[in-house]
């Protein structure tokens, strides 16, 4: 029964996301979204200091690719040899690969040059959506889901998810501060990274579904 209700969330959950990452779609090609964006930047830009510089930097850095990298190896001995998970490892695998693959092909796909009014560093490529917050979303939405279940109190899932959401909203709005993305590109990447995490995890329930069916039915013979 648990099972089948994680299967019929999952499923809900990427339909939402890709419903909502549709509509942000809609509206950075219709331009719509121009006042909210610029709006945003403004405030967040506003708080600018040194210090303050220092740490988005830092955390812009935890979002790249050579530090999620790091990160993936390090989740990935720790499933195998702590937790003996192997066929999560796959789950693991193919959404951490495929996020980026996937970001890939949107920024192709929409072409949307990045803000150029106050950058604080400089990068190229195209802006939407945005790639750090779609590896943030991924890495730590199912670090989230594989390691829930091995967490007996609440206290502990419960910082779980503290500390995946702040990493996940910390991570994004460092590239707002830094000027490199627009907050629509932070939104879009987060419901683009849902849709593929959630949709992973249905195709990851509905193998485990499948799989106990069939050991109830070879138990019952």
């Amino acid at each position: 029964m648990k099972l089948k209700f994680q299967f019929t969330l999952a499923f809900m959950l990427s339909v939402l996301s890709l419903i909502c990452f549709s509509g942000m779609a809609i509206l950075i090609s219709g331009s719509k979204i121009a006042a909210f964006d610029h709006y945003i930047i403004s405030f967040i830009q506003g708080f600018e200091s040194p210090g303050l510089t220092a740490i988005m930097k830092c955390f812009t850095f935890i979002g790249s690719t050579p530090s999620v990298a790091v990160i993936s190896l390090f989740s990935l001995f720790f499933l195998y040899k702590v937790l003996k998970h192997r066929t999560e490892l796959i789950l693991f695998i193919a959404i951490i690969v495929g996020s980026p693959i996937l970001n890939e092909l949107l920024k192709l796909l929409f072409h949307r040059a990045r803000p150029n009014f106050h950058r604080l560093i400089e990068i190229n490529g195209y802006s939407f959506p945005s790639g750090h917050a779609m590896s943030a979303f991924a890495v730590y939405g199912v670090l989230s889901f594989l390691l829930w279940r091995h967490i007996p109190t609440r206290w502990g899932r419960t910082c779980l998810l503290f500390i995946s959401t702040v990493m996940i909203l910390a991570i994004g709005v460092s590239r707002i501060y830094l000027g490199v993305h627009y907050p629509s590109d932070i939104i879009g990447g987060y419901f683009a990274s849902g849709c593929w995490l959630a949709t992973s995890i249905w195709f990851y329930q509905r193998y485990q579904e499948k799989r106990f069916e069939g050991k109830n039915s070879t138990s019952n013979k």
